[in-house]
């Protein structure tokens, strides 16, 4: 009897879950159910599975709206009419087709309108839908004649009196009003949620017929899925046998690319992997990558091939990856294996700049009707909960900013804030929106529309209606497109030194992305500022402490510094074992033999499937299995225990006791669900190395490229800082000699014309274009004759210092700039600037005062370029101890005065900690700790500087200061407001910090990790 069901997922409308949907319809006996969400699919696959697995029938359907009137509700017959509401939906939501007040001829669909929305003709399918509440009208003669073409309407909304307030919570969200002001075709009817099919039978016991209706679309109405078949496209040509035989030939050419001729080893691993691939049916999918490598190639651009398809040598030899598998003793088996029921995850990285190239190249090649991107539910979270919802109860601004900026426990305790946290609490986990997956792109082997619905995002990339995990489900496995700045960093710092030096570099060549010496010396002394995943202060603390110098170090540092890994303890182990190889024993001969190179940790998840296979007898494929199952990847809990009883037994066989097999699957249990993919790792390493190479030997064009690619881990004005310390002269945006983004002149950086905050991009592109056409800007005069800006522009271009080039001071600059616009009218500027010549006037000398610049500079780009921020202290003071030397100091108190880079928030079991990273007047890097009894009296203030008390604590070569007391520094008043005290602080606050939070669990100590350095017997 129920028609049209809504779940969450018709956003901010429906209050279910569809468990709870299922579960609730399950205790009323319901034995048939139709989700019928709002101009959406997204829940039908769970809503079969669920369904299913409760003995109810599942009919999936939708409920086609317009503007937010109810239309018309479409039931999918069969599977088919499901494509066929799909398209009706992806075309007005991608082609802008309207929804029409009728539905469009729909073979395998049955059709209920509303009462309201009757059409003049009904067609065969075509029902009306009436209410308990409607059947007084039916003895009107206008809807009597209807009456055999009428069935149930008994909409699910909401179950609860609680949860029909969360509704009207919800709509108000959506309508961007108070809840006040809602009005009642704004939420839905007070009677939709569940009642006993008993009890709509003796509502409609009048009308037999229209029961009757109601049970023959029931009846009629299926929903047929074959959720093991591939969804995927199928073929890269045209058959399996061919895509088996153009993957081989491609494969053999790239083996003698790779290894030469008579490599054995090589040829055997090619083989034995194409077998594989070959059973799982998986060759498209390698051609298909290959394909968009290819061109990718052909187009110049840089790739990189990471994740577990590094594991491959047949990746490796069709050009996806470049990491070979053999040099790292990567196993296929993490890859691929005979277990794996889905195509195999390619992560390729392109430079931003280039993604969207590759996009529109897949889109094109594979057809609209065949391509898509992955969608992504966005949830309601914290800060937007308490926004949203305090903004429906009336909460000013100031009142919204403090919820979301505390946690709830410091929230003020009056009646609308605690409404406002019981409502915001109901939402958590709630779907507020739906997003484009960052990389994800479904290519299907039928139309995708026959699975989803297709929504079109401001992008213009169209998204698929549900998610990752969906599409996993229903076997359409995404290939993942990412894109990262690291990748035009590094392409673009080999084009400027081409264009500076001359110099052809080829950045792929293995002496620069591995184990290049003077690379390798930075390195070990964490001076990677810039560089592609070892920029941050965490990990230039840990490359320190493991003094890395090589590239496999760094390829298990890229592994253990990721959040699970050291949440895990390895981390900690790791670093004790490297740095002292004499003080542990390896917990057995095998650990010693086949982990070594980690120190008998298992870092990676290969090494998971060494320990697997060689200390406990099982497969490969039954060791992915074990890891997958531990990670959470796996989903059968009978499958893992049944190689964890096949683990047990064939330890048993090999002779190993039974304490000696339980500490084994112990640590494997332990560590199984953090380690990290090596491949992953070996992919990263390569190009951390090539990025440091550049920086080392080219650090101008280096930082230059960096700044233009916007930088990584830190604000721009850490990247400049990194060019000035590297001997680069810094200079603030010039009309003359600047371009849009940031240039490279012998020594000399100017800073690009997108730095200007304030300056808009069309302005900034039209400066250089005019310049580059007719010739460089003589004088304040000809720049206004040339560029149709208004005084707003051009205080930002004279205060920044951009016509500096006429030798004239910025006060009178600016004098002459307001004569030269006095009674300006764009329509007038030829006449007025051309054709009359401008009267000279002679202005009176104005003094500006040393450090206005400064302050301009901070005004207009976030930091000053013309002097440091030391300059600009109140006191003369800067610090007893000075970096270089913290080493020297281990356990002692020291004073230095520093600027503040970047602070971590880190959580600790007695509260809220930071680390913080800062610069000395030398320009020297270092770091700092502060628990959470030092904050409560000596808390961050904002940007700037700072002096700092603290003890050095020096942690394998790596020294950190565990701060007791801090106090920001004074800066002097803003020299330009010297007769405006209200003013001469304001600049002052723009002065800016990095912070990022982490909401991890803290790590554990020592004598936590359970880890242990003896042998066990």
């Amino acid at each position: 009897m129920f028609l049209n069901c809504h779940s969450y997922h018709s956003l901010r409308y429906g209050t279910l879950s569809i468990k709870e949907l299922v579960a609730q319809a399950l205790t009323l006996g319901i034995t048939e159910l139709v989700l019928t969400d709002i101009n959406t699919v997204t829940g039908i696959y769970e809503f079969k599975k669920e369904c299913e697995d409760k003995g109810i029938k599942p009919i999936p359907g939708v409920e086609i709206r317009k503007d937010g009137k109810l239309l018309y509700v479409a039931i999918a017959r069969k599977f088919s009419g499901i494509g066929e509401i799909n398209k009706v939906i992806t075309d007005h939501n991608c082609d802008g087709k309207e929804l029409c007040e009728t539905a469009p001829e729909l073979k395998d669909v049955f059709i209920v309108y509303p009462m309201r929305n009757i059409p003049s003709e009904l067609k065969d399918n075509e029902f009306i839908g009436v209410r308990a509440d409607e059947l007084n009208f039916l003895i009107r003669p206008e809807y009597e004649k209807y009456i055999s073409k009428m069935v149930v309407l008994h909409p699910i909304t909401f179950s609860t009196d609680e949860e029909y307030e969360l509704h009207k919570i919800l709509r108000a969200i959506d309508h961007n009003t108070l809840l006040s002001k809602l009005t009642k075709t704004e939420v839905c009817r007070r009677s939709e949620y569940f009642i006993s099919e008993q009890h709509i039978i003796k509502a409609f016991e009048r009308y037999l017929q229209i029961i009757e209706n109601t049970r023959n679309i029931l009846e009629q109405s299926s929903f047929e899925f074959d959720f093991k078949k591939v969804k995927n496209k199928q073929y890269y040509t045209k058959s399996k046998e061919s895509d088996v035989k153009l993957l081989r030939r491609l494969a053999f050419l790239g083996l003698k690319k790779r290894y030469g001729k008579d490599h054995t080893i090589a040829k055997e691993r090619v083989e034995k992997e194409l077998q594989v691939i070959d059973e799982l049916n998986f060759c498209a999918h390698f051609l298909i990558t290959w394909d968009i490598i290819l061109y990718s190639s052909s187009m110049g651009f840089m790739h990189v091939g990471r994740g577990s398809g590094a594991n491959s040598i047949v990746s490796y030899c069709l050009g996806i990856t470049d990491i070979c598998p053999l040099e790292l003793d990567l196993y296929f088996e993490r890859f691929l294996n005979l277990n794996r029921q889905v195509p195999p995850d390619f992560d390729i990285d392109w430079s931003w700049q280039h993604r969207d190239t590759i996009l529109e190249y897949i889109f094109n090649k594979y057809g609209k009707d065949h391509v898509a991107f992955c969608g992504t539910n966005v949830e309601f979270k914290y800060k937007s909960i308490f926004r949203e919802v305090g903004k429906v109860f009336g909460l000013p601004k100031e009142e919204l900013d403090d919820l979301t900026s505390k946690s709830a426990e410091r929230h003020d305790s009056n009646s609308v804030v605690k409404l406002v946290e019981k409502y915001g609490k109901l939402l958590e986990k709630f779907p507020n929106q739906r997003s484009m997956h960052a990389c994800g792109i479904l290519i299907s082997e039928e139309p995708i529309t026959h699975y989803t619905a297709l929504e079109m995002p401001p992008k213009g990339f169209p998204i698929a209606q549900f998610d990752m995990n969906v599409a996993e489900d229903i076997k359409m496995e995404k290939l993942d497109i990412l894109s990262q700045r690291g990748l035009g960093t590094i392409k673009d710092t080999v084009d400027l030194i081409k264009k500076t030096r001359g110099i052809d570099i080829d950045i792929w060549d293995t002496r620069i992305s591995k184990d290049e010496q003077k690379a390798s010396e930075y390195l070990a002394i964490g001076k990677t500022i810039g560089c592609f995943y070892i920029e941050s202060p965490a990990m230039r603390g840990l490359l320190k402490r493991l003094k890395c110098d090589n590239y496999r170090i760094l390829v298990a540092a890229s592994s253990i510094i990721r959040p699970g890994v050291a949440q895990s303890g390895m981390m900690r182990e790791y670093i004790f074992r490297h740095n002292n190889p004499d003080k542990f024993e390896y917990f057995h001969p095998i650990f010693e033999e086949h982990l070594k190179e980690t120190y008998g940790i298992m870092v990676y998840q290969e090494d998971v499937l060494k320990i697997a296979q060689y200390f406990g007898g099982l497969s490969l494929a039954d060791g992915d299995i074990l890891r997958r199952a531990m990670s959470g990847k796996g989903r059968s809990i009978q499958k893992l225990q049944e190689v964890k009883a096949n683990f047990f037994e064939k330890c048993i066989e090999k002779g190993h006791s039974e304490v000696l097999t339980t500490e084994a699957y112990r640590q494997i249990e332990s560590f199984a669900g953090y380690s990290f993919c090596k491949a992953h790792s070996a992919s990263y390493a390569v190009e951390s190395y090539q990025s440091l190479y550049l920086k080392v030997y080219y650090p101008l064009e280096f930082m230059v490229s960096v700044i233009n690619n916007q930088g990584g881990f830190y604000r721009t004005e850490v990247y400049i800082h990194e060019a000035k310390m590297s001997g680069g002269t810094i200079q603030a945006p010039c009309v003359n000699a600047s371009e849009y983004q940031t240039t490279l002149r012998g020594t000399d950086i100017y800073l690009g014309l997108m730095l200007l905050e304030g300056l808009e991009k069309r302005v900034a592109h039209g400066i250089v274009e005019n310049r580059e056409k007719d010739g460089e800007y003589k004088s304040l005069e000809d720049f206004i004759r040339r560029i149709p800006v208004g005084i707003e522009t051009i205080q930002i271009l004279i205060f920044i210092g951009a016509f500096r080039f006429t030798g004239k001071p910025k006060n009178e600059l600016l004098v002459e700039a307001r004569l030269l616009l006095v009674n300006f009218k764009p329509e007038q500027r030829g006449l007025m600037l051309i054709e009359e010549p401008v009267q000279e006037f002679k202005l009176p000398q104005l003094k500006r005062e040393p450090f206005e610049d400064a302050f301009d500079e901070i005004e207009l780009i976030g930091f000053p370029v013309s002097c440091s921020p030391f300059d600009l202290l109140q006191t003369k003071y800067r610090g007893s101890i000075f970096v270089k030397d913290l080493l020297q100091y281990h356990k002692k108190q020291v004073k230095m005065l520093a600027y503040l880079i970047a602070r971590k928030h880190v959580p600790t079991k007695k509260g809220t900690m930071y680390f913080g990273t800062w610069i000395d007047v030398n320009g020297d890097y270092f770091d700092t700790a502060h628990f959470p009894d030092s904050l409560k009296n000596y808390d961050f203030q904002g940007g700037g500087c700072y002096l700092l008390l603290g003890t050095v604590e020096v942690d394998f070569h790596f020294p950190t200061i565990t701060i007791h007391k801090m106090a920001k520094m004074p800066m002097i008043p803003d020299p330009r407001y010297a007769y405006d005290k209200d003013k001469q602080y304001d600049i002052h606050r723009q002065i800016k910090e990095d912070v990022s939070m982490t909401f991890r669990k803290p790590y554990p100590q020592e004598h936590e990790i359970g880890l242990p350095r003896s042998k066990t017997l």
